[in-house]
């Protein structure tokens, strides 16, 4: 059951119940080993994959196909499912894997549902602060039950921003100009290491802006429609280097990041 202290001011569907229910008991499963030993699947360059990600997806799995059996699983540790289904659930098990892995509570579970290719649902948990973001498309994006609208900074000198990029070569040619860019005519800029908590941070006003040159659909899905429903504006491209790669730039829609 969804816990009661999570509420929102319209009824929910079936759906973004299941949704809320996969990612409370995922981000209980995270809650309970973060700064604990924890296995490790692989040692990346500039990444690191754990066991738990591929537990965390696992519950999120289970727990989605369980109530609908004949819907497909896209997520970041793998495909499950029916995947000529018209839904197709987007989970990223733990977004901030490397923060997650260093002590530093700044992560969270993303899940999207997208029914033949438009994205209808949205929720990205971040279970060390309990701060829950959802969406339905029609409907109202909430934090915690209150509607978030992104906000209504119109400077870049007032806003701060987040600039992201993964540590290719290329991808660090592309952002490094960026980051100069920006650094010196916004307020602040950030690299926080979670592109879904960036775009739910867009969709409530805390970030004015999240530019990032490589990202999977994973990483951003739940957050578009966040951001979109929360009155901002969410630009997506595919990277041609990169197959399943794709650039981003979310923003409240008043700022000029020309």
């Amino acid at each position: 059951m969804i816990p009661p202290d999570v509420h929102s001011p319209m009824p929910i569907s079936p759906y973004l119940e299941t949704a809320l229910n996969a990612a409370h008991a995922a981000g209980d499963l995270l809650r309970a080993h973060f700064g604990t030993a924890l296995e490790v699947n692989e040692f990346a360059a500039h990444d690191i994959k754990l066991d738990l990600d591929v537990r965390s997806q696992e519950l999120i799995t289970q727990r989605l196909l369980e109530r609908f059996p004949d819907h497909a699983i896209y997520g970041e540790e793998g495909i499950a499912g029916n995947q000529q289904s018209e839904f197709q659930w987007i989970v990223d098990p733990i977004d901030g894997t490397v923060n997650f892995f260093y002590g530093i509570p700044h992560f969270c579970i993303s899940i999207a549902l997208r029914q033949r290719g438009e994205i209808i649902l949205g929720v990205i948990y971040d279970p060390m602060r309990d701060e829950l973001w959802q969406v339905e498309r029609g409907g109202t994006a909430t934090l915690n039950g209150k509607e978030i609208h992104v906000s209504k900074r119109d400077q870049l000198k007032d806003a701060t921003l987040s600039i992201g990029f993964a540590k290719s070569n290329t991808t660090i040619a592309a952002g490094m100009p960026l980051l100069e860019k920006f650094v010196s005519r916004a307020r602040k800029c950030r690299m926080m290491g979670s592109a879904a908590l960036d775009l739910a941070y867009v969709a409530c006003g805390r970030l004015d802006a999240y530019i990032e040159s490589s990202v999977s659909l994973w990483d951003v899905a739940a957050g578009k429609l966040l951001v979109e429903t929360a009155g901002g504006k969410f630009e997506m491209a595919p990277r041609t280097d990169t197959p399943d790669k794709m650039s981003v730039r979310a923003s409240s829609g008043l700022l000029d990041l020309s």
